[in-house]
């Protein structure tokens, strides 16, 4: 299986901490040795850095770790390879454009019969289920809703029914984000935790390394961290349940 990483916040922040500790488990600490990536938004639209490499000997890997691009969603990947030979076009997060928004989208885990599935508006470029179901899932809204539609609610539900039929096939953890939300969906692990004041003190479980973010940001941030298994072995991370949906917008978890 892959890994997930996704940051929610409500003031531009960087991942440097929590993509260190990913990256390690791209080869080192892990067995997720067949590429990675990461998509970091900038108001609609994002930027993407891919690399078929193991993340723990990739040079772009560590430009990343040692410049700090803030942004207030990102998502990030680490790829160990069952679907689609290891290469760039199969590395996630994939991005399409809908709406006049870039979407992105991570999974971790394999689908059975997603191909049957017919595509009208989007096609895959590489070779991998993920992608595939991607594209699915962004035919099927841009059918149902050509514009955006003005109530988020009837969005969310709409993907998360989605969500549930594609996770009849296999196992379909992601995350998603058109730009404005950070969607996650949970079929095995997935967990996530919100800092906000008062800040402390995180523990890196795969270096050891240490941060006081006390230090590093003000009284009224808020940052949620998602991912697929926990990065730090002093806080309190949420264990998502099998079939569960959250939404996050500025850090905070929305209810609908």
């Amino acid at each position: 299986m892959c890994e997930l990483l996704g940051l929610s916040a409500n003031v531009p922040t960087d991942i440097c901490f929590s993509f260190t500790g990913l990256v390690q488990r791209g080869g080192r600490t892990g067995p997720h040795r067949d590429g990675w990536g990461i998509s970091l938004y900038e108001g609609r639209g994002s930027r993407s850095f891919h690399d078929p490499r193991p993340s723990v000997a990739s040079e772009i890997a560590g430009l990343i770790q040692r410049y700090a691009i803030k942004s207030r969603i990102i998502i990030s990947h680490i790829r160990l390879a069952n679907r689609g030979r290891v290469c760039l076009e199969n590395t996630h997060p994939f991005t399409r454009e809908l709406w006049g928004c870039s979407w992105t989208f991570a999974h971790n885990g394999q689908l059975h019969g997603i191909k049957k599935k017919r595509l009208k508006f989007y096609k895959p470029i590489g070779t991998t289920d993920s992608e595939y179901a991607f594209c699915w899932m962004l035919d099927r809204i841009r059918a149902k809703y050509p514009r955006r539609p003005a109530s988020h609610k009837v969005l969310w539900q709409h993907i998360h029914e989605l969500a549930r039929e594609i996770n009849k096939l296999g196992v379909f953890s992601f995350l998603l984000s058109d730009s404005y939300y950070l969607y996650a969906y949970c079929t095995n692990n997935m967990c996530w935790l919100t800092r906000k004041a008062p800040f402390g003190k995180a523990r890196l479980i795969d270096t050891g390394e240490v941060v006081d973010f006390s230090k590093l940001t003000t009284p009224r941030d808020i940052v949620t961290v998602i991912t697929s298994r926990p990065l730090t072995d002093n806080e309190t991370w949420q264990q998502m349940k099998k079939g569960e949906f959250i939404i996050f917008e500025n850090g905070r978890r929305r209810r609908y």
